[in-house]
């Protein structure tokens, strides 16, 4: 199992290489604040790894608010049930 983990590793790491070499040409980009011109592999990368920490920041937040919803319908459940018995 372990050696096809590695296999997989390596095919997509070399798909990368190839993806990035033939794809080297530059992209500007105009921010407002700055300019800068860079490979088109790097911009998806970086585009990628944006959406990747934006989703995970999204997720983490959507379950903390989960969490604090559900402790406060406990809280909620609690109290009520007390007050009746």
């Amino acid at each position: 199992m372990r050696l096809l983990i590695v296999f997989l590793l390596l095919l997509f790491v070399l798909l990368g290489a190839a993806f990035g070499a033939l794809n080297g040409g530059l992209v500007h980009y105009d921010l407002l604040v700055f300019q800068t011109d860079l490979p088109k592999g790097v911009a998806l990368l970086l585009a990628l790894a944006v959406g990747w920490l934006l989703g995970g920041l999204t997720a983490w937040i959507g379950l903390g608010l989960r969490q604090r919803r559900l402790a406060r319908a406990q809280r909620s459940a609690d109290t009520s049930g007390n007050g009746s018995a």
